[in-house]
């Protein structure tokens, strides 16, 4: 099947959507989390971690949805009887219920979709070094962010001349 910026399947994250109050042809309201979740768990119960762990996995690190954002849903699906949690050693574990399946069974067709709209707009499984390109940009923005306050003018110079430099490579790279 996506981290900062482009959410799970194309959305931004948080919220389903390419923008708060619209929601252009193709996108999915927040109604589409549920239903993955759901999937996620007709296999085998998992813990929140477990579960943000796999949706990071299945988007090949474009998504990382934070406990905010998962937490609720769990809990709303617990509340309308699609999932059980059971609590050991401090952690919730959640558990498709059969009125969960049945649900999954009734919007098979929107799940379908949903599977569909991630093979075309993040086919990624294919591509070595992706996830481990993502993860070295992102690590070097958290790097750079976490150093910029005690970095000289020419050293934010250089640091400039390098980026530029490798930018314009990149889009040689990617543009043929």
């Amino acid at each position: 099947m996506l981290h900062h910026h482009l959410g799970f399947m194309g959305m931004r994250r948080g919220d389903w959507g390419f923008g708060p109050g619209r929601a252009p042809e193709g996108t999915f309201e927040r109604g589409a989390l549920k239903l993955v979740i759901l999937d996620l768990l007709k296999d085998k119960p998992a813990h929140g971690y477990e579960l943000i762990k796999a949706l990071e996995d299945r988007s090949h690190g474009f998504y990382t949805p934070s406990a905010g954002s998962i937490y609720p849903i769990l809990q709303l699906l617990t509340d309308m009887g699609f999932l059980v949690a059971s609590e050991s050693e401090g952690k919730k574990t959640y558990t498709i219920t059969d009125a969960g399946r049945e649900h999954l069974r009734q919007n098979k067709e929107q799940i379908d979709h949903l599977r569909e709209f991630a093979r075309h707009h993040w086919p990624f499984e294919s591509k070595a070094h992706l996830k481990e390109t993502l993860v070295e940009l992102h690590s070097l923005g958290h790097y750079f962010r976490g150093r910029v306050r005690n970095l000289t003018d020419d050293q934010l110079a250089r640091i400039h001349d390098v980026v530029s430099k490798a930018s314009a490579d990149i889009r040689k790279i990617v543009e043929g």
